[in-house]
């Protein structure tokens, strides 16, 4: 079984669209795990009406506590084999589950990610197709984060259950490094199958915000020296400024 984690807060306006995607899954061996962080808007009024179907769980946090604390708090509740994530905002291509299972089954991968589309906010027009490289591993992964928090799927029986460092921001990205440390790379699956949704109020919409998160990444989580925390924040700064990811 593979077990979805989903945080959600404030998501009434897309996150009915997010769950038909799921039950739009030619695989259908899943569960979904939406944790809702003290919403104020429609989201768990839209959520419960989605739980007839057994495979799909609400659970309420008692107080605001932040995406880290509602995806470990999945996590931790998870029953599948594999853990997969996706944000109550964006969506996924109807074979997604089914093309990256027989993607890791076939490589014998432990963690493994895939491209995506980025999308319109609004109206959830494609505007580009963001590939990825066929594998990566710990140092290059520090350069620029290849990995699409909802593209990834990891391996539980063979890695064991892996949370989210409690950080302000760039958990996924801190997750997958962590994960990184145990084994040589990920696979990557250069193939469009799940759609982001392009938030304006999002960090990685912010620059400046973004550097800063990285910087703290790499000194307060990753314990980078000062030298090296340089040299890979220029290689950051390089790819995420001047040298921008690869599209097609």
């Amino acid at each position: 079984m593979v077990s979805i984690i989903t945080p959600a807060y404030n998501s009434g306006m897309f996150i009915a669209e997010m769950i038909e995607s799921v039950l739009m899954q030619t695989y259908k061996n899943w569960e979904l795990i939406i944790v809702d962080d003290c919403s104020s808007d429609e989201t768990v009024e839209i959520v419960k009406r989605y739980t007839k179907d057994s495979r799909i769980k609400l659970i309420l946090l008692s107080k605001n506590s932040g995406p880290v604390v509602a995806r470990n708090r999945a996590i931790k509740e998870a029953e599948g084999r594999y853990i997969a994530f996706l944000d109550s905002d964006d969506f996924w291509h109807q074979d997604k589950l089914m093309k990256q299972l027989i993607f890791m089954k076939k490589k014998d991968a432990a963690l493994s990610f895939t491209g995506y589309y980025t999308v319109e906010e609004e109206t959830g027009t494609t505007q580009e197709i963001m590939t990825v490289p066929l594998s990566i591993d710990y140092y290059t992964l520090l350069k620029q984060n290849m990995m699409g928090c909802l593209t990834v799927i990891y391996d539980s029986e063979k890695l064991g259950k892996i949370t989210m460092p409690n950080i302000a921001k760039r958990q996924d990205f801190a997750l997958w490094l962590k994960i990184l440390k145990r084994i040589p790379y990920a696979c990557g699956l250069d193939e469009p199958l799940a759609y982001y949704r392009m938030r304006t109020t999002s960090v990685s919409s912010n620059k400046l915000k973004a550097s800063f998160y990285n910087w703290k990444l790499y000194r307060d989580i990753e314990k980078l020296p000062l030298y090296k925390a340089i040299y890979y924040f220029a290689w950051y700064t390089y790819k995420s400024i001047f040298h921008k990811r690869n599209r097609r």
